[in-house]
């Protein structure tokens, strides 16, 4: 049994560790955006990585939908992973 309440411990405790790690948009490649986001798959996260290197860095998440295949739902579905660093 206390193994059992270690393993729920220690599984908890690392799950927030992970949770607190935000994926910046301005700067994860497209294999990490694709990994993290909810809905969104190597194309869409390539189009991610091509429209920020076209028009500069995102200034909120929410600019996220100028990105073509992007809409409000997927960027809702992913708003508490996201950020997007300091933008200078």
């Amino acid at each position: 049994m206390f193994r059992n309440i270690l393993f729920a411990l220690l599984f908890s405790l690392s799950s927030l560790a992970f949770a607190a790690d935000k994926i910046d948009i301005n700067t994860a490649d497209s294999a990490t955006i694709a990994e993290s986001m909810k809905g969104v798959g190597e194309a869409k996260a390539a189009a991610i990585v091509k429209y920020r290197k076209k028009n500069g860095p995102f200034k909120s998440i929410d600019d996220l939908m100028q990105v073509k295949g992007i809409g409000e739902k997927t960027v809702e579905a992913n708003r508490d992973i996201l950020s997007v660093g300091t933008v200078k």
